[in-house]
């Protein structure tokens, strides 16, 4: 009889974990208490980014992850770009990092090149040649429509991989045995995985106030379609996404960038604000974002931090239309340590969350490593 694990949870990381469990023969039942997951999953750039983890095992979770969606693309016929990345430089101090960082990257284990203005311009359409230094171009990172790819993962690990997805389906308590209560009903277990993000708290609360994790926020918006099919390059990141993302921390000559944005524009400190975009297939382009944590977080959006946003997304990318057709917010759970959590509250019991901001670009990578530990 094979082993049966129940999977708390459809986004990104529950179903990274669905995928990789039935890889290995287990019975797999997957509980979301969605039609399909909305939270963080779906509320992102849908950048898989490499680039941004530090070295070491950060990186090569990261890089595992991206072959992994490169093979579900290849597998599903969904969409995902093999697109790659571009840090722009527009101000001096900017370009310093990216130099430094070029030069340290493949004894890191990056793969990528710095290039000037020129060349820039020629690999990114949307590159606003005012004061453009030129810029970083990483091969590594992958893209896909966040919504449509957590669906299409979803149909696709069922038809396939053949995981029994509950939907909607609530689960209500996780008991000794285990034993999972969803919409009702006991399911008896060999394991559960419990992957709800910051919702674990419902149920495991002391579990989760020891955790360590902090709730961030963020605010995001997209444009319609670009029209005559512009499309703005590669992902595309800002000198301001250098200070935020570990893997420059390796450069000397970051602290004077950072200590430049903290004197001229405090208010980006203060509202986490560092500047990117991507596009998705259908021409839309993401734009994005900001970080508020713990007890800052409110229940409203701020028309303010939007345009703090687009003010600075100015500066680096040019459109042909700049009108914005959406805006949302996220939530996901953070550990200022350990890039994921792992926590087991009963025996044969395992919360797996905390991958900040980073889920769709570790959480293939984490759940294959966790799983090549069962038979």
């Amino acid at each position: 009889m094979r082993q049966r694990v129940v999977i708390v949870g459809g986004g990104i990381v529950g179903l990274a974990h669905a995928w990789m469990a039935a890889e290995r023969g287990w019975e797999v039942i997957l509980c979301e208490r969605q039609p399909t997951a909305r939270g963080a999953s779906i509320r992102n750039f849908g950048m898989i980014w490499p680039i941004g983890q530090p070295p070491g095992r950060p990186l090569e979770l990261a890089l595992a992850s991206r072959e992994r969606w490169l093979h579900f693309g290849r597998e599903s016929g969904f969409p995902v770009a093999d697109c790659g990345s571009a840090h722009l430089a527009h101000h001096d101090d900017e370009w310093r990092v990216l130099e430094e960082f070029a030069d340290r990257a493949p004894h890191l284990g990056y793969d990528c090149t710095l290039v000037d203005a020129a060349a820039a311009r020629a690999r990114v359409p949307a590159a606003n040649p005012v004061g453009l230094r030129g810029a970083l171009l990483s091969r590594t990172e992958a893209g896909v429509d966040p919504p449509a790819a957590i669906a299409a993962l979803t149909r696709w690990l069922a038809d396939v991989h053949g995981v029994e997805v509950r939907a909607p389906a609530a689960v209500t308590a996780v008991e000794a045995g285990p034993v999972v209560v969803v919409a009702g009903e006991r399911l008896a277990c060999d394991r559960v995985l419990v992957c709800t993000g910051s919702d674990f708290a419902e149920l495991f609360p002391a579990a989760f106030a020891a955790s360590g994790l902090v709730p961030c926020k963020l605010q995001m918006l997209s444009t319609p379609p670009q029209p005559g099919g512009f499309r703005i390059g590669p992902h595309v990141a800002s000198g301001l996404t250098l200070r935020h993302y570990a893997a420059f921390r390796v450069c000397a000559a970051l602290p004077a960038l950072v200590a430049r944005i903290a004197a001229a524009t405090p208010e980006l400190d203060r509202l986490g604000i560092h500047v990117m975009a991507s596009q998705p297939a259908d021409g839309r382009v993401i734009l994005g974002d900001s970080h508020e944590y713990g007890g800052a977080i409110g229940p409203f959006d701020s028309t303010a931090i939007d345009e703090l946003i687009l003010r600075e997304l100015r500066h680096v990318i040019t459109l042909p239309d700049w009108s914005i057709e959406r805006r949302w917010h996220g939530i996901y759970a953070k550990h200022p340590t350990e890039p994921v959590v792992f926590r087991e509250p009963l025996p044969g019991v395992v919360v797996c969350t905390g991958t900040g901001g980073s889920g769709m670009t570790l959480a293939f990578g984490i759940a294959a490593e966790h799983w090549s530990r069962y038979p």
